[in-house]
């Protein structure tokens, strides 16, 4: 049975990133979103079919996250490279074209393994989404079939309950009251 780590801290990584334009090497680490929530999210390959939605849905809301004072960060088993000659090949030919938030390499399958989404058999990464909070607690996870596609508004919508402080019912929305224990 796979270990718990919602609720835990975060899993440490490093990794080597591409900035969201394709121009720029860099590295990211969990240390550099202390103090911001981080929507950290997995997906199997580069230049797939099913990636390039979610990503670039996440991107086109990446305005939405940084008001509610989260960066986005997205990984792969891919190289730096593959996922920089995704950035820089424009959305009517298969590719990404510019993202607003890096996409980083776990091509050594290390940081997949920690968060327990690694797919030996097959060498990548199941659709897994993590909600990381300022303190770098794991306060959210989902993990999809790498068929199926995740939303951007339901991410959005843990978001918001997840900062609201309180206790939210199914379906809550931001406006609606928190529930109340006695």
């Amino acid at each position: 049975m796979a270990e718990r780590l919602v609720g835990k801290p975060a899993p440490d990584f490093t990794m080597e990133t591409v900035t969201g334009d394709g121009a720029d090497f860099s590295k990211a680490s969990l240390t550099d979103y202390r103090g911001k929530w981080l929507v950290f999210f997995f997906y199997p390959l580069d230049f797939t079919f099913v990636c390039p939605t979610e990503i670039t849905a996440l991107s086109d809301a990446y305005e939405q996250f940084k008001a509610l004072d989260a960066e986005v960060l997205g990984v792969s088993t891919d190289s730096v490279h593959s996922h920089k000659a995704w950035i820089t090949t424009p959305r009517d030919s298969n590719g990404l074209g510019q993202i607003n938030f890096p996409l980083a390499s776990d091509i050594t399958r290390t940081v997949a393994k920690d968060y327990g989404i690694y797919i030996e058999e097959e060498g990548v990464a199941l659709r897994g989404l993590f909600i990381i909070n300022p303190e770098g607690e794991l306060k959210y996870q989902v993990v999809n079939h790498n068929d199926i596609g995740r939303s951007v508004e339901e991410t959005i919508r843990v978001l918001q309950a997840l900062q609201s402080g309180g206790l939210c019912a199914m379906n809550w929305k931001p406006g609606d009251k928190n529930l109340v224990t006695n």
